[in-house]
């Protein structure tokens, strides 16, 4: 790895502009970050996004750190602006988020897990609101409370299925009120989406104030502002709201900055990371949570909306795995090489969807073939031949083997694509819409919907937003990334399906309406056998197993 002074220096940052972790992180300090704020943004800004991932994930993160690496030798200064792992994850199913093989974000085991500290400030300031939530209705404070009508549960950065429905306050009076609560993990924390959507430290504070809390006896709105707790909260992120500087394995700078969850929360970094990346960089490499249906969708309606940011070019990662999975390979027993290439020629459908969709938005994809060393020439082919009928550029990616050298191919089609004139901002649905009429328009256009049905508590939930003026806010859906309905077992093309929206949450610090479907939680449970099993420390400090 390099120092990270002389990452920096790629940048055009100096040590003074750096507050160190270590030889080989750092977080940008708030005085080169306002510095670099007042920089006009004059990089390119490249989206990666996926089709509906195996559970296992397609390698969209990996695709994004090879890309940038691809263009870095073919002689461009990329600057890659990422998420932060969250530990659920890490040591549930997918037993790390930095990438792989040789398209790696470093020090990859400290990213992993404690990284400098962010998900933990939020943690911290996200259960001080609750906290003081509780605090309040115990001293029966002159806001008067309904504890029956709190919205504010804890979080945790573990999955932990255990907690998703709890009682507290038990034990007598000393103890405080018995009420239902319960936790979410921290990256479905409204804290976190708040600090990846602020622009800077008097936007983050105004967000945390209007963060919703629950309601008084009297039905009005109680908020963090009114708890007082707004100032203490922005202490516990003084750290977290500056982005955080690393590097690829090949020596690529990287701002890691923020981690709110792709089918919870709306899955992208932070406001401030992209617009370091874009100021400093040539051509800024980011990537929304899961699937386009989900991830490129809240990356478009939300961020973009609110950022002022539009991309230049658009990367659709496909694996040949995914493909056949979407076209009837449910995995559990082996194919033979015509039923692979069968169930493959059929999963390809699924890719209509989301070009249809990135089209929606102006783009048309480049195609990213994320090569596994089991795939088939046959295989790949059919891919290729796929994207042609389709009017899809694509590209062969090798760079989980062989690093920025199986991402050159990619680079400079990334290069062409970019040079062309940039497609107007558009989105899916004006503010002003009926919050129902906005979820239909991302229900129908992105997910291939035919119609939306709203459950009882989803049409009280929004008769509330509307009633309390929030009715103009975007939308955030929450819902499986493993298909583009609300049931993870329908995979492919899914037609003529019915989605069901559950209940509607008002995210008021966030700025988004949080649209609940199918089977989704908050709080995620680990697996039979979670990858925490794997993980070890050898004698002299390594950590293995990620």
């Amino acid at each position: 790895m390099r120092p990270i002074q002389d990452v920096a220096a790629d940048l055009g940052l100096t040590p003074d502009d750096l507050v160190p972790y270590g030889a080989h992180m750092a977080k940008i300090s708030l005085t080169a970050l306002r510095r670099i704020q007042a920089q006009p943004p004059g990089g390119k800004l490249i989206l990666v996004s996926a089709i509906n991932p195996t559970k296992f994930g397609e390698g969209k993160t990996t695709t994004s750190i090879g890309l940038a690496q691809g263009l870095r030798r073919i002689g461009r200064k990329p600057c890659l602006a990422l998420r932060e792992p969250s530990l659920g994850p890490i040591f549930g199913m997918k037993g790390g988020g930095t990438g792989g093989g040789k398209c790696m974000l470093e020090p990859s085991s400290r990213i992993n897990m404690h990284f400098t500290g962010d998900k933990h400030a939020v943690t911290s300031a996200h259960n001080l609101l609750a906290a003081l939530v509780d605090n309040a209705i115990n001293f029966e404070s002159g806001i008067d409370l309904e504890h029956r009508q709190i919205l504010w549960r804890r979080v945790l950065d573990m999955n932990d299925r255990f907690l998703r429905r709890i009682v507290i306050g038990l034990g007598g009076r000393a103890n405080g009120v018995p009420r239902e609560d319960g936790f979410d993990i921290t990256a479905a924390s409204e804290v976190m989406a708040v600090l990846c959507l602020a622009k800077d430290l008097q936007d983050l504070k105004a967000r945390l104030g209007r963060i919703l809390v629950g309601f008084d006896r009297e039905g009005k709105p109680v908020t963090a502002a009114s708890l007082k707790a707004t100032g203490a909260m922005a202490a516990l992120l003084q750290d977290a709201i500056l982005p955080n500087l690393v590097q690829s394995t090949e020596g690529v700078p990287a701002f890691v900055h923020g981690g709110p969850f792709g089918n919870i929360a709306h899955g992208c970094n932070s406001i401030v990371a992209t617009g370091a990346a874009l100021a400093l960089g040539e051509y800024a490499i980011t990537e929304a949570g899961f699937g386009f249906d989900l991830g490129a969708e809240k990356f478009f309606d939300i961020k973009c909306r609110l950022s002022g940011y539009w991309p230049s070019a658009v990367v659709l990662v496909v694996t040949a795995r995914a493909l056949r999975a979407h076209g009837g390979d449910d995995g559990k027993k082996e194919l033979t090489s015509a039923q692979a290439l069968e169930a493959l020629g059929k999963g390809i459908e699924h890719l209509d969807q989301h070009a249809s969709s990135a089209r929606n938005f102006g783009f048309t994809p480049l195609v990213s073939i994320n090569g596994f060393p089991n795939d088939s020439e046959a295989e790949l082919h059919l891919i290729e031949e796929g994207c042609a009928k389709r009017g899809l550029p694509c590209s062969r990616f090798w760079g989980f083997g062989k690093g920025g050298e199986g991402a050159e191919d990619l680079a400079r089609k990334v290069v062409e694509a970019a040079a062309k004139p940039a497609s107007p901002p558009r989105f899916l649905y004006t503010l002003d819409q009926d919050p129902a009429e906005k979820i239909r328009a991302i229900a129908q256009t992105s997910y291939g919907a035919k119609q939306v049905n709203f459950t009882k508590d989803a049409e009280k939930d929004l008769a509330k937003a509307r009633a309390l003026g929030y009715g103009n806010l975007p939308i955030c859906m929450a819902k499986t990334h493993l298909s583009l309905s609300d049931d993870p077992l329908a995979v492919g093309r899914p037609k003529g399906f019915e989605l069901t929206v559950r209940s509607v949450r008002i995210a008021a610090g966030a700025g988004y309406l949080l649209a609940m479907t199918g089977e989704i939680v908050t709080m995620p449970g680990l697996p039979a056998a979670p990858a925490s099993m794997k993980f070890d420390l050898t004698d002299d400090g390594q950590v293995l197993g990620i």
